[in-house]
């Protein structure tokens, strides 16, 4: 007799009995952990804070202090930080980087656990003019980056204990 997909399945079904699924709250607690990680990491590089509100001149591609309320919203400002700190080729930021992709991925399954329809962002829609920007200004761009990212993180923190929407 031949054992077909059914049977096949029905071999594996003990075994998926048992799996279970991650809590959505283990994850929200991930996610809130891995930002207060990634704002540990911006605290020690030793450089001079810029105040979020302060406008500094060719740099108004970088995201500012703006509420990030939803999923997309933030999940949409950190593929723009994360394609800046790419683009700045420090030892500093590397680590920082991966830990954004990290945090993005989170975002994706809280906003999947939500039946949030949520694709990859895309970052910045003129990356050409970001090259010349740095070549001239590397280490402030650097800082304001990472000054406007760390109140970027510190707001996502809160507003994830609001449970954003979509």
């Amino acid at each position: 007799m031949r054992c077909g997909p059914l049977c096949q399945f029905l071999w594996l079904w003990p075994y998926l009995w048992y799996i279970e699924a991650v809590p959505i709250q283990k994850v929200q607690d991930d996610t809130k952990t891995l930002i207060k990680t990634i704002v540990t990491r911006i605290n020690d590089i030793s450089h001079t804070a810029v105040s979020s509100k302060q406008r500094v001149a060719g740099l108004d591609f970088i995201p500012g202090l703006h509420p990030v309320l939803s999923l997309s919203g933030m999940d949409q400002t950190l593929a723009i930080y994360q394609q800046i700190l790419a683009s700045l080729h420090s030892r500093n930021v590397g680590q920082i980087s991966n830990d954004l992709e990290n945090l993005r991925d989170l975002l994706h399954l809280l906003a999947s656990s939500k039946t949030c329809p949520l694709p990859r962002a895309r970052g910045l829609e003129s990356f050409e003019s970001l090259g010349s920007v740095l070549e001239g200004s590397l280490y402030s761009t650097e800082v304001v980056a990472l000054s406007r990212l760390q109140a970027a993180l510190q707001d996502m923190l809160r507003q994830l204990d609001l449970s954003p929407g979509c």
